[in-house]
């Protein structure tokens, strides 16, 4: 394998910071959570849709009717992710919201064993007991606060649930077409759900000012296609639980960024669920054996 240009941990770290601006583009976006997700998935279709429809057509002669069937479950699912996670928003500081949502690779095991028959390992347990402690944690100090921020942590535990369902039902297609296909399937019958459900509801599709403008477009930029098309560069050259890893400095990213921006501030209770439930997930996604060979062969 040639050597890449860059090192692919710079590419990731840019990744990192890139979706942990989601949650600050939510929040200064002066609009529905609804309508902050039509317009997210709205541009990312309009951005890939050149290189799709220069080379990527074709792919849509392989998607059997079973295809699409979970292909539209999974946007659904995808859409009302995007609706809770940026509905928590409003209620609950972004440190817990992020942090709650990184519990997905649980929510994940816990889909593949009921669904999959994949077995449970001591390893899981532990780490799955550790991480729900952490978020008992936060959501205990959230209440102290009020039972507002406490609803805003119950919705982004809710949207972690529905991420880990669209990823569930989209990693079958997934493995017989391309990245930019599944993605510009995916998106595109995510952004159809957004628009209805923005309609029924009655919210606004605008008109908005030049800065709302900006953060739907820096959303779909930046967080969407910017952060994990990085990772998926990476990935050719680093193990998936390097990404894996990386991805659990989202809340740690968005956080400061919160803190300089809104001036946010952790309180204990926070910080030391959120340390909790970054350690339960590190537990859950490493390899332990691979950490053990490491230890051995220095000493």
């Amino acid at each position: 394998m040639n050597k890449p240009l860059i090192h692919p941990y710079i590419p990731i770290l840019i990744g990192v910071i890139s979706i942990s601006l989601s949650a600050i583009f939510v929040k200064l976006a002066q609009a529905d959570a609804g309508v902050i997700a039509f317009y997210r998935m709205l541009f990312s279709v309009l951005i890939m849709s050149p290189i799709f429809f220069m080379k990527y057509t074709k792919e849509l002669k392989l998607i059997t009717g079973r295809d699409w069937l979970f292909s539209s479950i999974a946007g659904i699912f995808l859409a009302f992710h995007f609706i809770l996670w940026f509905e928590s928003l409003n209620y609950t500081s972004v440190a817990s919201s992020t942090v709650l949502v990184t519990l997905q690779p649980l929510f994940a095991f816990v889909g593949t064993y009921f669904f999959f028959k994949e077995p449970l390992s001591v390893k899981t347990i532990i780490s799955g007991l550790i991480a729900i402690f952490g978020s008992f944690l936060i959501s205990w100090g959230d209440f102290q606060v009020s039972g507002i921020a406490l609803y805003g942590d119950m919705l982004a535990l809710i949207a972690c649930a529905l991420i880990t369902a669209y990823l569930l039902f989209g990693q079958e297609v997934r493995k017989r077409i391309s990245l930019i296909t599944y993605t510009m399937v995916v998106y595109s019958i995510s952004t159809i759900c957004l628009f209805f459900y923005v309609l029924l509801k009655g919210e606004s599709f605008g008109p908005y000012s030049a800065m709302n403008w900006m953060w739907f477009l820096l959303l779909a930029i930046i967080p969407n296609l910017l952060g994990h098309t990085l990772f998926n560069w990476a990935i050719k050259w680093v193990s998936t639980n390097v990404i894996s890893i990386a991805v659990l400095f989202e809340p740690i990213g968005a956080a400061i960024l919160a803190y300089y921006i809104f001036s946010e501030n952790l309180m204990p209770s926070q910080i030391i669920g959120g340390i909790v439930v970054l350690l339960g997930i590190t537990l859950f996604v490493v390899d332990l054996k691979l950490i053990k060979k490491f230890f051995y062969k220095k000493a």
